[in-house]
């Protein structure tokens, strides 16, 4: 395999976005925004295919020494990463591009730029170039925030900004500490670092402090919530399978590698991930928005997904990344049928909604599917990998936490049936028995004239909406149902990330011999 194309998947979206921003929008922009990410994808796969067997491939930037050159290291969580982060960009683009979102004049160039920091963060093996791409991911994300321009979009875009310049200090901060404690941010260099140094251990433990609070894991959540609810659905989507997934990535990739997953520590993450579970999912019991919901509930499969860094066992590691990887295709299913819904009757309050959706028989089929899913039933992805998560919980002696997990399903259920039978199930806004009609006025009594009374007003049938927009969240219905239905191919593929995770030494030879 060429390694060139590790550094290619960050250049490629990023030459496009300056072209884009030189030349006129529209077919120009539609082309280069679904190409690149058409192009991801296929790149991924390529990578899926050449790390299954456990193969490392590694590509020093300009050919310099390791050490000095810019690593790009590709293994097989990356590449399932990788693989899943096109996909997401490619059906949310789509998504955008069919609610006219994407012919705002810099919406494709931000989300191309989006798409290079997220490529970069996911394959680097450099601490500070870590750091350069997360900010690289951010710096588009503000732009996105605000480009509808609406004052909700600006309150959350303030309060988005606020705590990621604040995190991103923090996780700067925690670089240097690593560079002045342990005299390098190469991650191959820093192997057992953390175990070797105590000093190393602390400077490290604040970059995943850094992590922590931008996965959203509670108690610092709040952030999350407060702003995932103002962009369009369009940017809501791709954001919830792109930033948090790439801390949470980030935090399995350096406490397997740094901390070499020191047992001792563990206790901490089965705390703080189980609380995590259990607040995001009472949190979206009294919501009374569709998006409010989904984003609450997002933060209590955070705690899922960690739980399985948080057990570092092979079984455990399995499961979370099997689950990191449902996760980030179903929620973004369910951001975008709700948020087609969204955009055609210009709210996504439940009771204004009521019936909105009847007689859109593909969609409901789509957002029952994810729903079931994220709920963690059969046939879905999220029944094999609630099943999995809670099988490792199990076999570490975990049995609180496996039983919370089992709970917390149970009320995400409620959940999703509370959206279905508002939007999907409930009766039509109007609809009830009809009015008794008034008897008609005597000829004598209106001046000799008869008027009969008119007929109560028919209810309003709901707005039918595109097919543009419902095949976004099909496709990505159709993925969970694959998934699970051949959940075996997943499987394996997470199991060879997790040997990776519990073995680094593949890892750290590729990357500092080549």
């Amino acid at each position: 395999m060429n390694t060139v194309l590790l550094p290619l998947l960050v250049a490629a979206p990023l030459l496009g976005a300056a072209l884009l921003t030189v030349l006129p929008t529209g077919r120009l922009a539609r082309f280069l925004l679904l190409g690149t990410s058409a192009g991801a994808l296929a790149a991924g796969l390529a990578l899926l295919a050449a790390t299954r067997d456990g193969q490392v491939y590694a590509h020093q930037v300009g050919l310099w020494p390791a050490g000095v050159a810019i690593p790009f290291v590709a293994d097989t969580f990356s590449a399932l990463m990788v693989t899943t982060t096109a996909l997401l960009v490619l059906v949310c683009s789509a998504f955008a591009i069919a609610t006219g979102e994407a012919e705002r004049r810099f919406f494709a160039p931000l989300v191309l730029v989006l798409s290079a920091g997220v490529y970069g963060a996911l394959l680097t093996a450099d601490l500070f170039n870590l750091f350069v791409f997360v900010e690289v991911m951010l710096l588009p994300s503000y732009g996105l925030m605000a480009i509808a321009g609406t004052l909700h979009g600006l309150r959350g875009g303030r309060t988005y900004v606020t705590a990621n310049l604040l995190t991103s200090t923090v996780f700067l901060a925690g670089v240097a500490l690593v560079y002045g404690t342990a005299g390098t941010v190469h991650l191959g260099e820093l192997a057992g670092a953390a175990q070797d140094s105590p000093v190393v251990a602390v400077a490290m433990g604040l970059v995943l402090l850094a992590m922590t609070v931008k996965a959203a894991v509670v108690p610092v959540h709040g952030w999350l919530v407060r702003t995932y609810t103002a962009p369009s659905p369009a940017v809501t989507a791709l954001f919830s399978g792109l930033h948090t997934k790439v801390a949470i990535y980030v935090i399995y990739r350096l406490y397997a590698l740094v901390f070499d997953g020191e047992a001792s520590l563990l206790w901490i993450g089965l705390v703080v991930f189980t609380a995590t579970m259990a607040v995001g999912v009472l949190g979206a019991v009294g919501e009374t928005t569709t998006r409010s919901i989904l984003v609450f509930h997002m933060v209590s499969q955070i705690g899922y997904i960690l739980l399985g860094v948080a057990l570092f066992t092979e079984l455990g590691l399995m499961a979370g990344i099997f689950y990191l990887v449902h996760h980030m295709v179903v929620k973004a299913s369910l951001f975008l049928s709700t948020g087609a819904i969204e955009h055609v009757h210009g709210t996504g309050d439940l009771e204004r909604l009521r019936g909105a959706a009847r007689g859109q028989p593909l969609l409901a089929l789509a957002f029952l599917g994810a729903a079931l899913s994220l709920a963690g039933l059969p046939p879905f992805s999220g029944f094999v990998a609630k099943l999995t998560l809670v099988a490792a919980a199990l076999d570490a002696g975990q049995w609180t936490v496996a039983a919370i997990a089992v709970a917390v399903s149970l009320i995400t259920l409620m959940s999703m049936l509370k959206i279905w039978g508002s939007v999907f199930w409930g009766p039509p806004p109007g609809a009830g028995p009809a009015p008794e009609p008034e008897p008609a006025q005597a000829p004598e009594a209106a001046g000799g004239t008869a008027t009969a009374t008119a007929a109560p007003a028919a209810t309003r049938a709901p707005a039918r909406i595109r097919t543009g927009l419902v095949l976004p969240t099909v496709a990505l219905t159709a993925v969970t149902l694959c998934v699970g239905l051949g959940a075996q191919v997943l499987l394996d593929l997470s199991a060879q990330a997790a040997a990776h995770l519990l073995d680094t030494s593949a890892y750290v030879e590729a990357v500092t011999n080549r």
